[in-house]
């Protein structure tokens, strides 16, 4: 399996790219919002002869969906996630306005709805949907278990967990199912975070301050 990051918008969200030998591939947290970002994401797929089967995002923060309406009217696939986040998604001029943002675009209703458990297939691989809220009550990470890969939105980073200051956050949650769905892979697990740079679960069960 194939990874490619684009790293898109002003706050540096992570969207990533998976394809395997049969062409399919799987978009995860377009966050695309500049012209420039969303032609190198389209010239990459069709350079590369990929087929876009799905489209993930592990929340609905602003950041993570700027791109949704993009995906939509480029590849006719709709958005897949947990409609919890969904208030997020449909007030996005305003929420991103308190950030000092002005945002136009109206983001696209949601496709399938994913809940913990539910799988995603492409080509030879499975992605597994890993409910882990906290950061946002729909927060979704995705494993792939054959590759031991895991893309764990803005659940987890490198030596830190996600922000739990908002008002639909909950750390103690966050916490508690960090350790007890993600701690839990194997320590060989590479994690593909929604900021910053790759760790793995090993790196984290023996480093990361806030989970001791």
């Amino acid at each position: 399996m194939e990874i490619k990051t684009f790293v898109v918008n002003p706050i540096q969200v992570n969207c990533y790219l998976l394809w395997d030998e049969s062409k399919e591939a799987v978009l995860i947290d377009c966050g695309a919002w500049f012209p420039k970002e969303r032609e190198e994401i389209k010239e990459f797929i069709a350079r590369n002869g990929l087929t876009l089967k799905h489209y993930l995002n592990t929340h609905l923060h602003f950041d993570h969906i700027f791109g949704n309406a993009f995906v939509e009217d480029t590849f006719g696939i709709k958005a897949e996630a947990n409609d919890a986040d969904w208030p997020w998604a449909a007030n996005i001029k305003e929420r991103v306005a308190m950030f000092g943002i002005k945002y136009e675009e109206e983001v696209p209703a949601l496709g399938r709805i994913l809940c913990d458990g539910d799988e995603i297939t492409f080509g030879t691989h499975r992605i597994v949907a890993i409910a882990v809220p906290g950061h946002s009550p729909g927060s979704l990470c995705y494993h792939i278990p054959e590759e031991k890969v895991l893309f764990s939105g803005d659940a987890l980073f490198h030596g830190s967990i996600g922000r739990t200051d908002f008002p639909d956050s909950d750390h103690y949650r966050l916490i508690t199912t960090i350790r007890e769905k993600l701690l839990t892979l194997p320590e060989e697990t590479t994690v593909y975070p929604g900021h910053d740079r790759e760790t793995t679960i090993g790196f984290e069960k023996a480093y990361n301050m806030y989970l001791r």
